[in-house]
């Protein structure tokens, strides 16, 4: 990522935050993290296929981050051109890919383009978990969630990270249930997620690499049991307040 795209990225998503108000950190539903049934939960969705799935969860993570109160839209959002200079999207495709990506968000029910005459379609952010329904704050809706830090954005993470990282970020935050002790993901909690093994490794060490993520082997089990080693995950959320290395 050249330097000046990462800066003008930086620019607009201080912006972004500056304009939502936002004081605290973005939470989210803990049902558009896992699934219980078989159902592919709405976040392993969104980061599936490849270099489109990455741009569509920074998208949705984005607006959400941007959404503060009802009726949950962007009244006059970023053009196509300008969502790509904030996520540091410089090839010429970017804008297209953003079309793609905001398209593929409204016909998966997570958002809804509202066309208008003349103007950038209006976004309104929908109930995370796809169904169409409206889209009601984790605050009030009595349901469990987790948060993401404002440094995501104000520091630049967002660009800096893969999307199964962000995923993985997210997800740890569950395990965690936002408490700081380091926290273990048994088998059920973890298939509730449908990340795979192989993602989840490759996830958990981008975010060691960068001090984002601290992991510690315990074993498990008794003197005189067969003993297996697991993981113990805590996130670091001290490193959010300072940009990464580029």
């Amino acid at each position: 990522m050249d330097a000046p795209d990462r800066d003008t990225a930086l620019l607009h998503l201080r912006t972004a935050v500056e304009r939502s108000k936002r004081q605290q950190q973005v939470p989210f539903a803990r049902n558009f993290l896992s699934s219980t049934d078989d159902t592919t939960p709405p976040l392993a969705r969104l980061i599936r296929g490849g270099r489109g799935g990455g741009t569509r969860l920074k998208l949705y993570l984005t607006i959400t981050m941007m959404v503060t109160r009802s009726p949950h839209d962007i009244h006059q959002p970023p053009s196509s051109r300008l969502w790509a200079r904030t996520l540091a999207m410089a090839d010429p495709s970017a804008p297209r890919r953003i079309t793609s990506n905001l398209k593929w968000l409204h016909n998966n029910k997570f958002i809804a383009l509202t066309p208008r005459a003349g103007a950038i379609p209006k976004i309104t952010l929908l109930d995370p978990t796809g169904t169409g329904d409206a889209y009601v704050r984790p605050l009030l809706s009595g349901d469990t969630y987790v948060t993401l830090p404002l440094d995501l954005w104000n520091q630049g993470w967002i660009l800096k990270l893969s999307p199964t990282a962000l995923a993985l970020l997210m997800v740890i935050r569950d395990v965690q249930q936002t408490k700081d002790a380091p926290r273990y993901a048994n088998r059920q909690l973890h298939d509730s997620y449908q990340l795979s093994w192989d993602t989840w490794t490759r996830a958990s060490q981008e975010l060691v690499g960068h001090a984002l993520l601290e992991t510690t082997r315990v074993p498990q089990g008794g003197d005189f049991d067969y003993q297996r080693m697991r993981n113990l995950y805590r996130i670091n959320l001290e490193r959010f307040t300072s940009q990464p290395t580029w």
